[in-house]
């Protein structure tokens, strides 16, 4: 099923509802996906283009917040 069929792997609260930067809320989000279970363990991330279409943000963002996804996984 293409992605935007689906519900969306990840939201983002309203803009200025929230002070930390946008790619620690793109962060926080990826983060709170695997934990609820809508990104299961182990399962690979959605690539960096897409996800920032689907978040309507810059792909550098993305890139950003997976970044600290990758080094917090690295440093377990």
């Amino acid at each position: 099923m293409p992605r935007s069929a689906r519900a969306p792997l990840v939201q983002l609260p309203r803009a200025g509802s929230v002070a930390a930067p946008l790619h620690r809320q793109v962060y926080d989000a990826l983060r709170q996906a695997v934990l609820s279970g809508n990104l299961a363990p182990g399962a690979r991330l959605p690539s960096s283009r897409g996800l920032a279409e689907e978040l309507g943000c810059a792909r550098n963002t993305v890139l950003a917040a997976m970044a600290i996804v990758i080094a917090t996984i690295t440093a377990l």
